[in-house]
């Protein structure tokens, strides 16, 4: 799995949202906002260009005191999000 080309993790007003930044990606139907652990996520997605959940649970369990289980859990739900609204891809 990898995030689409075109979308970043950007600072707004203090709030963390991913948008589009390139013709093709604007759709501001898209700006998608994150708390701490999932922008966390999306820069751990974005260092490891290809990722699995597996992956960015145990860079979440690195971070934050999760179980497995839990952080698991949690990125499964994250990620079902992303491919929804069309920001990361097989």
């Amino acid at each position: 799995m990898k995030q689409k080309k075109g979308f970043v993790l950007r600072t707004v007003c203090g709030e963390h949202v991913i948008i589009g930044e390139s013709a093709e990606t604007i759709d501001f139907g898209k700006l998608i906002s994150l708390n701490e652990s999932a922008a966390f996520l999306w820069k751990k997605a974005t260092e490891m260009g290809d990722f699995t959940p597996q992956q960015l649970a145990d860079a979440l369990q690195e971070e934050y005191e999760v179980s497995n289980e839990q952080a698991l859990t949690d990125v499964n739900r994250i990620v079902k999000e992303w491919e929804k609204v069309g920001i990361v891809e097989e």
